[in-house]
């Protein structure tokens, strides 16, 4: 049976251009359609804007132009970025497109037809930035809990709609569903919300006082309410009711999301649905803030970041990598400009680029320029082709979960399983002696493979580089290359011509004046001895602490501190720890320690460190950190 995916991202307010937020959402989003195309789901990919309402009308005033042509210009700013970020949408629409409008009335209609739309009467206040009115327990200190601005008071004679009636189906479909809402902590938000009563929705504007927006087609008098409008475009987009894309893509629905827009979408939208007789959506997937300057980066706060200007200084696929590696979905992230560089140079230069300019210049210079024909298996076994499927297991696992920065640490650690192959093998010594040209031409191959695999798992997240190694590698873009082809070792065609390209990803060299004004931050720094500054949750979310248990210990020769384990962490793996003055080597076998088990290796005189165990300081030398209320299984997971 064909497997089917659809994925949408919000559709972008156009009352101004887009920031580096909008563009995280969308790169998420084509990842997501990437891999699974690549999976070989029939898939769809819906994006666009978002163009009525108060705002609109209030953007378009300052701009002494018609909130059409105001529409037009901001919503082509946001059709012509896409591409320029790679983006493979299937569609994008428009709001004032008349396909729209026609099923937005129909499906007000509907629901009216059913009696769930009534009128009535309502005071309150409103928040014009939200378009939307609030309870006096939901402002904080008086003000809009976003926008920070005291909101006016109106009363209004307008249209509702019974959303209180489903309150209860809601959270019964919610608790049914425990992954309708994630990550949890937004799945307990909704909930949350829902523990009190729930209010009905005014969905109108009389058009005395705003007549940008899409008729109610039982009264001309009014216009619909701007969530009311914007959330149908998940089922205009794929040619509700009768179309063929709706009947295959709209039971797959996963719409992505800032935390911002929880509420309209977990709970207007799922309520909205359940009145038209329409089943709900899938997923709910829900990504926390980019943080600039200690504040959600925002349009009317004004940090806002401009992705081109990202993008052209550093590149596309560094900027793409940069925002999937550095944010882990669901939490906030803080943009810095410092920590960019630090991933160009530290992952996609030294780890990725160096792999294949190592590997290119290697196979062309000990062969004749062309894939060799792998004939001697490596007598210390297969290492890299023994990683394949836990690789592409871990790959598909991330996405499953939709965590793309933990594909990403799959794919480095993969990587960095390649680099030390080299290093271990050492190809260049081989190469002197005649009688080893089997086995070298074994390793290259070996080395060619791996690049031909990274280069299919990174395709969805930087594709232009992913396309150069495949150049490299000699694979035209006619070739097939897809999920299927990296299940098995040994698929890259031996007799290939190979062709060296370019560095993948140069260096970013820092001016030297920003090089002083690092340093003399440091030096402030390391001058008051004091705790470390606070990080945030996603920072310590990257630190993957496990229990580990040693196997064996000796000290590394030459030194009377550095000691040697050999630690079960769920794999074995060699650890160095400068504990050889606290401790002898067979006071530590049997031990179970706390270690950082996704630390990047490192060497210490000569020994490979691949992890780091935790110890505190005493008054009587170093103490190991250990502790479970239960002995625990090596590689348990510190949460």
């Amino acid at each position: 049976m064909e497997k089917t995916f659809y994925i949408t991202t919000p559709i972008y307010y156009v009352n101004a251009s887009p920031h580096i937020g909008h563009a995280y959402t969308t790169i998420v989003a084509d990842v997501l359609a990437r891999y699974h195309r690549l999976s070989g789901d029939r898939t769809f990919f819906l994006t666009g804007t978002d163009e009525h309402g108060d705002k609109i009308v209030a953007a378009a005033e300052r701009a002494g132009v018609t909130p059409q042509a105001y529409a037009d210009r901001i919503s082509g700013q946001f059709r012509s970025l896409w591409p320029d970020l790679s983006i493979t949408n299937d569609d994008f629409i428009r709001t004032t497109e008349p396909r729209h409008i026609k099923t937005v009335q129909s499906i007000l209609q509907k629901v009216y037809d059913g009696g769930d739309i009534y009128f009535g009467t309502y005071e309150g206040y409103y928040c014009v930035g939200c378009e939307r009115f609030y309870t006096e327990k939901e402002l904080v200190h008086g003000c809009c809990p976003d926008h920070q601005s005291e909101p006016e008071y109106r009363k209004e004679s307008n249209y509702f709609f019974r959303m209180s009636k489903y309150q209860d189906w809601l959270i019964k479909h919610i608790q049914d569903h425990p992954d309708f809402i994630r990550p949890e902590r937004y799945r307990n938000e909704a909930l949350a919300f829902l523990r009190e009563p729930l209010e009905d929705l005014c969905i109108s504007r009389p058009k005395s006082r705003l007549t940008w927006g899409i008729d109610l087609p039982f009264d001309g008098n009014y216009v619909t309410y701007v969530w009311f409008d914007a959330l149908i475009n998940y089922i205009t987009g794929i040619d509700y009711p009768e179309g063929d894309n709706f009947r295959t893509f709209w039971p797959v629905a996963e719409h992505l999301i800032a935390k911002d827009i929880l509420k309209p979408h977990g709970i207007y939208w799922s309520t909205m649905l359940k009145a038209a007789g329409i089943e709900p959506y899938r997923h709910l997937n829900v990504h926390g803030y980019w943080i600039v300057d200690q504040g959600k980066m925002s349009k009317t706060v004004g940090n806002v970041v401009d992705p081109l200007a990202l993008k052209d200084k550093y590149g596309l696929d560094a900027f793409r990598y940069f925002l999937l590696r550095d944010m882990v979905f669901g939490l906030d992230s803080n943009f810095s400009e410092a920590a960019f560089i630090q991933r160009i140079n530290s992952d996609l230069a030294n780890d990725l680029g160096n792999l294949v300019s190592r590997t290119m210049t290697m196979a062309l210079k000990y062969g004749d320029g062309r894939v060799p024909d792998p004939r001697q298996p490596a007598p210390d076994g297969d290492t890299l082709s023994a990683a394949l499927s836990k690789v592409t297991a871990e790959v598909d696992a991330a996405f499953a979960e939709l965590a793309p920065h933990k594909a990403l640490m799959a794919i480095w650690e993969f990587i960095g399983l390649a680099n030390k192959y080299i290093v271990e093998r050492e190809p260049w010594l081989l190469a002197k002696d005649p009688r080893q040209k089997p086995r070298l031409e074994q390793i290259i191959y070996d080395l060619l493979e791996a690049l031909r695999i990274i280069a299919v798992l990174l395709s969805p997240f930087i594709p232009d580089a992913a396309g150069k190694i495949m150049a490299e590698l000699g694979i035209g873009q006619g070739d097939r290359q897809d999920f299927s082809t990296i299940r098995r070792w040994g698929g890259l065609a031996a007799g290939q011509q190979l062709r060296r390209g370019e560095a993948l990803f140069p260096r970013v060299v820092v001016p030297a004046e920003e090089k002083a004004a690092v340093a003399e931050e440091g030096a402030v720094k390391a001058s008051t001895p004091v705790i470390k500054p606070l990080i945030d949750y996603a920072d310590w979310e990257k630190i993957d602490l496990r229990m580990a248990r040693v196997l064996a210990a000796e000290r590394v020769p030459k030194s009377d501190k550095l000691i040697k384990l050999q630690v079960d962490v769920g794999e074995q793996r060699q650890i160095v720890a400068g504990i050889g003055k606290d401790y002898e080597p067979a006071d530590l076998v049997g031990k179970t320690i706390v270690v950082v088990a996704n630390l990047k290796p490192a060497k210490l005189m000569g020994a490979e460190s691949r992890g780091m165990l935790l110890a505190v300081h005493t008054d009587e030398g170093l103490a190991l950190l250990a502790a479970a209320d239960k002995a625990p299984s090596p590689g348990a997971k510190i949460c």
